[in-house]
Parts: C-alpha cells; structure tokens; sequence
C-alpha cells in the first residue's frame, strides 16, 4: 500500500473539514499533522481534519509551487513531528489560526492545555480553542506583528488566568458569567452561562431563551 509519506517532496491537493481545499508542497508529515508549503507560507495541518489528500497534477498553464527558502518555523528538522509538539514549539510567536466560520484569528499561544490552547488576540483578547476544532495555522513571517501592532501594543506575556488542565474544567470557572462561543457567528452562542455539566452547556440568550449545547461541538470561548 502506498503511504502518504511517498508523497513528501512532491506537489499535492489536500481537502480538508469544511470543504476547504489546499494545494502544495508536501514538507513533513507525523502521526497527527501534516506540513504543506504553498509557495509563501507553511500550512500546519492536523491530520484529524484531513479528508483526502493526492498527487498534484502540474497542468500545462499552471507552475510548480516554488521551494521554501527559508527555515521551517517550530522544528528541529531532525524530530518527528507531532500536534502538541508543534504547539508548544510555537508559544509566544505570532499566528494565524483558523477555527469556525469564515474567519482567521491572529495573535499567540500562552498556554497548551490537555485538549485546548489558551490563545492570546489583540481583537478577542484571551480565546480558549478546543483543540479538536484547530485546522490549521500558518506562523508569521518573523517580520511582521498582527495588524503590525507594535509589540508595545501587543505584548508577548503569559496569560495569569488560572487554568484548568480540560476544556470542560476550565469553562465551568465562568459559570454565571457572559460567554461568547465560536467568535458569536451564530446569537444562540452569546450569552450567561447557568451551567455546565457532562459535556452540555445551559447558556441563556440575550432574549431569556434557554439553549442547551454540546460542549464537543462549541469549538472556541472568549469573554466579552
């Protein structure tokens, strides 16, 4: 059977959750996460997002995606490369991260938690991302700052909330508190928390509804 390894060095297509397509060099790969160059900037992918992945056919109009030239970001490149290896390597460097709906988050890891990271927006301030729902995340060019803040504006510095070792655990600290789920793309997500427990989350809307939801599917939470 031929392994996806086969592939490394080689020009791909990938498919991922969400129906979002990716094309590339193949630059590493671990058991969990897969690294792909788009000719611009390296593509940490989980693998648990991957829906299908194949040779890239070079068509006569189009180009080859251009080598990287520049060191890859979070590695030593002589060690297996792993999910939480790669987030922890990348504490404290400026990201981008893709999560839900339509929108990219930019900022740092503070914290990697047993199943979620502590990431830090200037625009979100502290967010707490599930880590099942991370897709990909692409490093900064050691160049730039988000919105090319100065780092006076955006500090790199640990968040000093006390965290919980689980998502679940951790969110249970704001309960009777205001809480924003999945950025507030959907109302439903943006509200009081009454409780939480085995893995359901009571929020009440701003209209006085009552929704019960399924914490494995809510995938990040900030406060407002």
């Amino acid at each position: 059977m031929t392994s996806i390894k086969n592939l490394l060095g080689k020009e791909v297509e990938i498919e991922i959750s969400g129906k979002t397509f990716f094309k590339g060099l193949l630059i590493d790969m671990g058991l969990d996460i897969i690294v792909l160059f788009n000719g611009e900037q390296y593509l940490y992918i989980p693998l648990m997002h991957l829906h299908n992945l194949s040779e890239r056919t070079i068509k006569p109009n189009e180009e080859n995606t251009e080598k990287p030239t520049m060191k890859m970001p979070f590695q030593n490149e002589q060690e297996t490369i792993s999910y939480r290896k790669i987030l922890n390597n990348a504490k404290g460097q400026f990201l981008e991260i893709f999560v839900t709906g339509n929108r990219s988050i930019h900022g740092y890891i503070t914290s990697v938690l047993n199943d979620y990271i502590v990431f830090y927006s200037p625009v979100y301030k502290t967010i707490f991302v599930s880590m099942q729902h991370l897709k990909w995340l692409i490093p900064y060019s050691t160049a730039l700052t988000p919105y090319t803040l100065s780092n006076s504006v955006l500090p790199v510095v640990p968040s000093s909330i006390p965290l919980a070792r689980s998502f679940e655990e951790q969110l249970k600290k704001y309960e009777g508190q205001l809480l924003v789920f999945d950025l507030g793309d959907n109302p439903d997500k943006v509200g009081l928390v009454k409780g939480i427990s085995n893995n359901i989350v009571t929020l009440t809307t701003a209209g006085g509804q009552t929704i019960f939801w399924k914490l494995m599917h809510l995938k990040t939470v900030h406060i407002p």
